[in-house]
């Protein structure tokens, strides 16, 4: 039987599900497949693109379906080809290259990015304002990663769920963010105003400034800078620019072409159009009675019935609509949002709310159905009241218990207790039975089960109940993925390995690593820890490269949520003395600094600084840099020891300025707090530091991997040492073979719990003198390396380094 033509117009997300439909029900036997996109890169993932742009994901990470996949289905690919018209008398598709013919013809040509009508953001020749980038297809995200190196400041325009999203990844980039938004709170057609005003101060407290009420009238380059105005009259500046304020329905193609368009294409309930039979469409290009969808949960379950209704006319299950479910999942902070969010006044509403804890759950019912909920913050029943809401079921319980969180036990049992047709996953509509038949068909990982049963493809966040789900039923225990073994994901190698290569290769700096060892192809997330590692190998003859470094290790401060910095000068083993204290004064003073804070490591901490204003207050404090921004040793504290106290048996004041002297600011994979204590009271918490000396009289008792922060540890005794030349040998020994074997970003508490104090004793104390002397030399020739940054940045390292970020001078942020 000869095969009829079926032409995809449109390579995204709806056409990729269309295919893999039509395929899984025997479509490539009966259809002879040509897909035509207008990008370069098919079949991607939109939903991770912040991820991307974040850095926590690359672009293979994006990928829905391989090159491979398309060609073994025998589906012939045109990249980055653009359909110019449709020609539906000759029954022929135009591209700028040839005229293809159809029998059947499906449109997923999506949306196109809604940009309000600014001033100024286009030139005489229709260009739009360098700098200046929309946020939906992964060609911006790539025009907006080339324009980061240098950067310092982004604003997004638009507070929907993918401004927030822009702006999550631009935060995660080292830039300061500010959020600009229209309406009076964010995400407004998912949230009540209480649950916008938690999840916008959960956003401000990664450091993303969100203006509210705002609107931008204008645009204006001002030298390398952006400069933004507002209808109130304020004003800002900054280095990128991002518009995400909503999309529209990309059916151009098919108006010019005469097919039935409204606000997108009109098709029926089998996602045929209502004008041109045997032309099916599905995605953000749509519209069925009245309706068009942004969601991609919308454009997957309109793809798979357009599917079911090319390969069979007699199949009648039509498509009735998309229940509204929004989700966001950035920086820790989970939100799940669908159907009714405020009171129309003939429901019931139950509630509940601790805003310290940034929880908001709110459901509303009718004739005992939920008709949408609300919930922000961590929840275990979220996607159990998403299950009624979507069934249409009634409730078997009471509605507010969906509010509280179930114990411990009954949490880790429930998506084995929840029946089969229960939706693990609501972007693509997956329910616990077709995972389960994923696994029985033998799959032999979990990113196996994902990729057949496309559970935790979309946004991930479900990937932990599927994980659950194999690791429950699969027959073989799960293989074990390689790359937990490596130093970096985009380099197979560990970390051991990867420092021999870096070694034998005399690779000194991140973008030689890559060119010799990535096969050229960088990667944004490795570039921290490869910089760490490289500062470490090589100390001063290290190749220092910004882009590699976050904001607060290219500045030597730490960035703060209103994007001014925090200056904390070293004060060695917590002691001062008044010609400080008043340089401190006077300093503060002059500059007008917002706080001035005693820290946790008996430091005094300067708060509310200009980026501009950083080399002239260093210079004027005339003190050592206290590290207090970057994965370093930061502070070794101390008790008042033998000179005061009548408890003491150890001078704990000067072992600990020695301990400070000797190592401050060698880097580590990640920031190492010290502290001595002069006696067994320990007034200085030794033992819950990374690296903790406690005085027993007849000497020092050395502990290592203590912790008293989001965790609490006791340290682990490494060694008694005699006297004080014993203990600064090992706890340089210690920090060295800490910086060579723990992971990035590892604190010491976690490394010694992965080890074990067994493993860490053998390997620092019980160690052969050849080891010891070369694990001596490893870390002095990192002690010779130092130079004490805020000396050496007092001229720039590299154009722009100090130039304020902040809005123009004179606008709304400085008044």
């Amino acid at each position: 039987m000869k095969k009829e033509k079926l032409v995809v117009i449109g390579a995204g997300m709806a056409a990729v599900r269309f295919l893999d439909e039509l395929v899984e029900r025997g479509g490539s036997q009966k259809y002879d497949i040509t897909l035509i996109g207008k990008e370069t890169r098919v079949g991607y993932n939109r939903i991770l693109l912040s991820s991307l742009l974040a850095g926590e994901i690359d672009f293979s990470g994006l990928e829905l379906k391989s090159p491979e996949w398309f060609s073994k289905q025998g589906i012939s690919v045109r990249a980055g080809c653009e359909a110019l018209l449709i020609d539906t008398a000759n029954r022929k598709v135009w591209t700028d290259k040839e005229k293809i013919p159809y029998d059947k013809l499906f449109i997923a040509t999506g949306s196109t990015p809604f940009i309000p009508p600014l001033s100024g953001l286009y030139d005489s020749h229709n260009n739009r304002l360098d700098g200046v980038f929309s946020f939906r297809e992964i060609e911006d995200c790539q025009s907006i990663l080339k324009q980061i190196p240098g950067a310092e400041q982004a604003v997004v325009i638009g507070g929907g769920l993918l401004g927030i999203e822009a702006a999550y990844g631009l935060y995660k980039k080292g830039m300061q963010t500010v959020l600009v938004h229209l309406m009076g709170h964010l995400m407004e057609k998912q949230l009540d105003t209480l649950a916008a005003t938690l999840l916008k101060r959960e956003l401000e407290k990664l450091g993303i400034r969100i203006l509210l009420r705002t609107k931008t009238t204008r645009l204006q380059k001002i030298g390398r800078r952006i400069r933004i105005e507002f209808e109130n009259g304020n004003e800002i500046a900054a280095d990128i620019v991002v518009i995400a304020t909503g999309i529209v329905p990309n059916s151009s193609l098919a108006k010019k072409s005469g097919i039935a368009v409204n606000k997108g294409i009109i098709v029926n309930s089998q996602m045929e159009s209502v004008s041109h039979p045997g032309i099916f469409a599905a995605g953000e290009c749509i519209e069925f009675e009245g309706q068009t969808y942004g969601l991609v949960n919308a454009a997957w379950q309109q793809a798979s019935i357009a599917a079911r209704s090319l390969l069979d006319p007699s199949w009648r299950s039509s498509y009735t609509g998309t229940l509204p479910i929004a989700r966001l999942k950035v920086a820790g902070i989970d939100l799940l949002s669908f159907g009714q969010i405020e009171p129309a006044g003939n429901e019931d509403v139950v509630l509940y709310t601790h805003s310290q804890q940034a929880v908001y759950r709110k459901l509303f019912i009718k004739d005992k159905k939920l008709t949408g909920g609300i919930f922000l913050g961590p929840s275990h029943r979220s996607l159990e009241a998403l299950h009624f809401y979507e069934k249409n079921l009634p409730l078997n319980c009471e509605p507010q218990e969906f509010l509280f969180e179930a114990p411990t036990k009954t949490r880790e049992e429930a998506i084995e207790d929840k029946p089969d047709d229960f939706q693990v996953c609501n972007c693509n509509g997956v329910t616990k039975r077709e995972i389960l038949e994923s696994i029985k068909k033998g799959c032999s990982t979990l990113k196996e089960v994902m990729a057949i049963s496309r559970a935790a493809t979309g946004c991930g966040s479900c990937k932990p109940l599927v994980q659950r789900l194999w690791e429950k039923t699969a027959k073989e225990p799960a293989a074990e993925d390689p790359t937990v073994h490596y130093y970096v994901p985009c380099i197979p190698l560990t970390k051991r390995e990867l420092i021999e290569e870096i070694k034998k290769r005399d690779l000194r700096g991140v973008s030689a690593v890559f060119a010799a060892l990535a096969a050229g192809k960088e990667d944004a997330q490795s570039k921290p820890a490869l910089a760490s590692l490289l500062k470490m190998v090589w100390g001063k003859d290290y190749k220092e490269e910004p882009d590699s470094r976050f904001v607060n290790d290219r500045v030597h401060a730490n960035i703060q949520k209103d994007g001014t910095y925090s200056v904390v000068p070293r004060m060695y083993g917590g002691i001062t003395t008044a010609e400080q204290l008043r340089k401190i004064a006077d300093v503060a003073e002059k500059y007008q600094v917002g706080m001035i804070k005693l820290t946790g490591g008996q430091r005094i901490d300067l708060l509310g600084i200009k980026k501009e204003q950083l080399p002239a207050i260093w210079k004027e404090l005339g003190m050592s840099c206290g590290h207090a921004y970057t994965k370093a040793f930061r502070t070794c504290k101390s008790c008042v020891g033998t000179d005061f106290c009548r408890f003491g048996v150890g001078d704990s004041t000067t072992l600990a300025i020695a301990i400070e002297k000797k190592f401050q600011g060698i880097e580590s994979p990640a920031k190492m707090k010290l502290a001595v204590s002069g006696c067994s009271r320990n007034c200085a918490e030794a033992t819950t530091k990374d690296i903790g000396v406690v005085a027993i009289g007849t000497g020092w008792e050395i502990y290592v991997g203590g912790a008293a922060g989001s965790k609490v540890r006791a340290g682990d005794l490494l060694a008694v040492a005699k006297d004080q030349p014993e203990v600064l040998r090992l706890i340089g020994r210690f920090i060295q073979y800490y910086r060579e074997n723990a992971k990035y970003a590892e604190r010491s508490y976690s490394f010694v719990e992965r080890l074990g104090i067994e493993h860490v004793r053998k390997a620092v104390v019980s160690l052969s003198e050849e080891e010891a002397r070369r694990l001596d030399r490893e870390v002095e020739q990192a002690i010779e390396a130092y130079i004490d940054p805020w000396q050496a940045a007092q001229q720039e390292q590299y154009p722009h380094q100090f130039e304020s970020s902040s809005p123009i001078p004179g606008s709304f942020a400085n008044q």
